[in-house]
């Protein structure tokens, strides 16, 4: 009986590869070593699809925060990986930000379609970028909160609709469906074999602010 049930389990770990968000689990996990984990998701059959599946009722990022496991769990191992999605199919798909993953920098949607296209106007390079109903966000190489710390410094002025994602921080994958609505990326991954590029966070960060200050009405492209 025991040999049965084996069989059956493997059998539905390999059904659970067709899943959109065990594949993109997966490709996170082991062909870019981008730790991951499932997110808390929408609660089911309650009526309301925009309500977390966690316990509080007023929840500031519905579905779309860690939960259980929490974040220090985010893993590389596509047993795990495959283990989670295969119980929980629908759970969006959490990046654990710093460390061995990238970091990013956000801003809110509005803002980060104008700063892009201005962005990318001025010949700037960037890689991947995520793209939420609410915030964008730009993928950049892991850095440190020192790093972080120097480069703010050296600006005279930093828009304060900006976010920063780093060590202990998080962020979700596309093509996850959490409170706001779909996940996607506006600028996929390129890459050549191995992990996607990545700019530098201070290349992001100046081109930003160069962005944002160079408004043509002589405001700033990054309000809200």
């Amino acid at each position: 009986m025991r040999e049965i049930l084996g069989r059956r389990r493997k059998f539905s770990l390999r059904r659970g590869a067709r899943s959109p968000l065990l594949r993109a689990a997966l490709t996170c996990a082991t062909e870019w070593q981008w730790p991951v984990l499932p997110g808390v998701g929408l609660a089911p059959g309650s009526g309301r699809p925009r309500e977390c599946g966690c316990p509080q009722p007023d929840c500031a990022v519905p579905g779309g925060h860690p939960f259980d496991p929490v974040l220090l769990a985010a893993t590389t191992d596509p047993r795990m990986v495959r283990w989670w999605w295969t119980n929980r199919p629908t759970a969006p798909v959490l990046l654990a930000t710093g460390g061995r993953g990238p970091c990013a920098v956000s801003l809110p949607a509005v803002a980060g379609m104008r700063a892009l296209g201005a962005i990318e106007r001025s010949g700037v390079r960037l890689g991947p970028v995520i793209a939420t109903p609410t915030r964008w966000a730009i993928l950049v190489a892991p850095y440190s909160l020192e790093e972080l710390g120097d480069l703010l410094y050296r600006q005279d002025w930093v828009p304060s609709s900006l976010r920063f994602h780093g060590e202990g921080g998080y962020l979700v994958l596309p093509p996850s469906q959490i409170g706001a609505g779909g996940v996607r990326w506006e600028r996929a991954p390129l890459r050549r074999g191995g992990r996607p590029w990545l700019p530098e966070v201070a290349t992001v960060v100046d081109a930003l602010v160069e962005a944002s200050s160079s408004a043509p009405d002589g405001g700033s492209r990054l309000a809200y």
